[in-house]
């Protein structure tokens, strides 16, 4: 995998944030995660606003890893990366988008859940991808299942990811990273409560390290 890929790796868990005011939250945020041991974040599309909030996260914490979700478009992966995000992550596989991250130069995570999708991904040389949804997609035991004939890649599994299964997910050789929302909920973030997004931040990094020490 490449530096960026690696070190998001490293960390284990990857919150993946839906900011409705970024000029109120994305700061605070930002430093709510690398309180909790997390110095990254997937920065969604969902709402508008998204490029604001990466340029806002890296100008507050440059040594913060910061990415956008749910792109669907070119522009999108343009906008992210003017922000200074420095990785994309598409909720399916788009052999249009995954070419143009390729050519810019930037790390893109394609969502990918079925064998056509793996045959893709791998067609385009990516080791890292996206299992989204997650739970719904079959969960851990078809990323397994995948892995058999596609032993070529490391999976971040998104959608359904809770302080519950995090650590059987993050005990899969398999696995990567983790994305999840349940640190950076929507709740959270409009509550302000920042001292629980970082609290549930370092338990989730507890749990990714002592996971990982056990395997």
């Amino acid at each position: 995998m490449d530096k960026l890929s690696q070190r998001i790796s490293e960390i284990g868990i990857v919150p993946v944030i839906k900011l409705t005011d970024p000029e109120r939250d994305a700061v605070k945020l930002a430093q709510a995660l690398c309180a909790g041991d997390v110095p990254v974040a997937e920065v969604t599309f969902r709402a508008s606003g998204a490029e604001r909030a990466i340029r806002l996260m890296k100008e507050a914490r440059p040594d913060m890893i910061v990415g956008a979700g749910t792109v669907t478009s070119t522009e999108q992966i343009d906008a992210a990366l003017n922000a200074g995000g420095q990785f994309i992550v598409t909720p399916g596989f788009d052999p249009e988008l995954v070419e143009y991250a390729q050519k810019n130069g930037v790390p893109i995570y394609p969502g990918c859940t079925t064998p056509t999708d793996y045959h893709a991904a791998l067609k385009f040389g990516l080791e890292l991808i996206k299992f989204f949804p997650a739970e719904q997609s079959g969960g851990l035991p078809k990323i397994k299942a995948m892995s058999a004939p596609f032993p070529q890649f490391k999976v971040m599994p998104t959608g359904g990811i809770s302080i519950g299964n995090l650590r059987e997910y993050i005990s899969c050789p398999v696995i990567a990273a983790c994305g999840g929302s349940y640190m950076v909920t929507g709740e959270l973030v409009e509550g302000q409560r920042w001292e629980e997004i970082t609290e549930l931040c370092r338990l989730s990094r507890e749990i990714v390290k002592s996971a990982r020490s056990e395997g």
